[in-house]
């Protein structure tokens, strides 16, 4: 590839429409809810089809903005994506005419950089920016570069871009992370797929997001396997078939509803949730005093123990799965300050994912945070309604749940952050009693 800056047309980031959610709080939620497809999970999927030229379909995508910003980064590759119904996506990436994914897609999501593999496997070069995504910290790429350099990718970082060309193939390896990661292993598997050869991957992420993946490579003809909790093991197809899919439930989302009926009070049934894949959460729910029953595809939470002996004070951690998921660890710290006594929070995987309960203590909760990976949460704390202001994802809906916990009336900006990954959070929240609307946001000199 040519020693020359990736773009020669000015970069204008497309305006993001300012809304906000103005809520009204101290109603117990009720009724049904339907889990949607995972975030996560479907973005990884979208990237997968890129590996063949014939078409893919996949069904219980959720309609949100990560997925709208990849699809529209396909078609900018020259990718055919089609949206014939909703919920439906169907890829056929036959001709891939342009290997530069822009500055643009980076900044709005990170996922972005899950191209690197497949891109790299089947076309044998690509130009990608450095990603952006939430600000929760420091999360490198060199785990994602390293290990498609050691299946013979040569990569060069010039500009903000990394430059990765395969002379000739992928060649299988032994590719070991210092540490896991799921997007690593993510971006890894799916450059073993096309590779010469045997890949192994270890530690491999165990997330159940990683095994839809595998199971999708598996329709495709890939031969993967997971050979231990934490390995996986891939031999190398010269090509790879279309395939259809259905996308997994989320289990961040379902975990976001198990709080909202906890800390309102309610009594609230999730249809189409992944049970099995949330036991580290669901244990801390239950040890808090939460009501929890689950069945194969539903989980029904009861929170009137809120009001009638409280909520129990507890200590949480995050870690990689089966451990407590990272971004459940928001709406959880949300849970906490309902529960009496005092409860420690030790974040282990972004150094900056605490910064977001400055905001929290805006609404009455009692919050010290020690440093980037420890806060204490003492309780219970009558949450009132005060406007704030959403940083991240997962913040974001954790403001909303604390919102919609308050007495009063609370201001949540930043609405754009939680439409990235939360399909019609808010007329999910009204189907279940919430007074919850959204609206365009007042300009700070405006404000009355």
């Amino acid at each position: 590839m040519a020693d020359a800056r990736p773009f020669q047309w000015e970069y204008r980031p497309a305006p993001v429409a300012r809304e906000q959610y103005r809520i009204e709080g101290g109603r117990p939620l009720g009724g049904r809810v339907a889990i949607s497809g995972s975030k996560n999970a479907a973005l990884k999927l979208l990237a997968a089809a890129t590996l063949t030229g014939e078409r893919c379909r996949f069904e219980n995508v959720p309609e949100i903005e990560d997925v709208r910003v990849m699809a529209e980064t396909l078609r900018e590759l020259g990718v055919v994506v089609d949206h014939p119904a909703p919920n439906v996506y169907e890829v056929a990436a036959g001709d891939i005419d342009w290997l530069f994914v822009p500055l643009e897609a980076a900044a709005r999501m990170r996922a972005s950089f899950i191209l690197l593999g497949p891109l790299l496997a089947r076309r044998g070069q690509v130009i990608i920016s450095n990603p952006g995504g939430d600000r929760i910290g420091r999360r490198p790429v060199n785990f994602h570069v390293d290990a498609m350099r050691a299946l013979g990718a040569e990569i060069d970082y010039r500009y903000g871009y990394y430059y990765a060309k395969a002379p000739g193939r992928l060649r299988g390896a032994e590719i070991r992370f210092p540490t896991v990661t799921v997007m690593g292993t993510e971006n890894a598997l799916l450059a073993a797929t096309l590779a010469v050869g045997h890949t192994t991957i270890e530690p491999a992420a165990r997330e159940p997001e990683v095994d839809d993946l595998i199971a999708f490579l598996r329709k495709m003809g890939a031969e993967v396997e997971r050979t231990a909790p934490d390995r996986i093991e891939v031999e190398g197809r010269r090509r790879l078939r279309g395939a259809e899919h259905r996308v997994l439930p989320d289990r961040i989302e379902a975990g976001t509803f198990v709080v909202a009926a906890a800390v309102t009070g309610g009594q609230v049934r999730l249809e189409g949730a992944p049970c099995d894949h949330l036991g580290a959460f669901l244990e801390v729910a239950g040890r808090v005093g939460v009501g929890i029953a689950c069945g194969s595809d539903w989980i029904e939470v009861d929170g009137r123990a809120l009001a009638a002996d409280g909520y129990r004070a507890t200590d949480i951690e995050t870690a990689p799965y089966p451990g407590l998921a990272t971004d459940l660890q928001p709406p959880t710290c949300v849970l906490l300050t309902q529960a009496v006594g005092t409860s420690r929070v030790h974040e282990t995987v972004f150094e900056d994912r605490l910064e977001w309960l400055a905001e929290l203590a805006r609404m009455g909760a009692d919050v010290t945070v020690h440093d980037a990976h420890h806060a204490t949460i003492r309780g219970r704390t009558r949450l009132r309604g005060a406007t704030t202001e959403i940083g991240d994802l997962r913040a974001g809906a954790s403001l909303i749940l604390a919102a919609l916990a308050a007495e009063g009336e609370s201001v949540v900006r930043g609405a754009h952050h939680v439409e990235r990954g939360y399909e019609n959070i808010e007329e999910k929240f009204r189907a279940l009693g919430a007074r919850i609307e959204r609206q365009p946001e007042i300009p700070p000199g405006e404000r009355p």
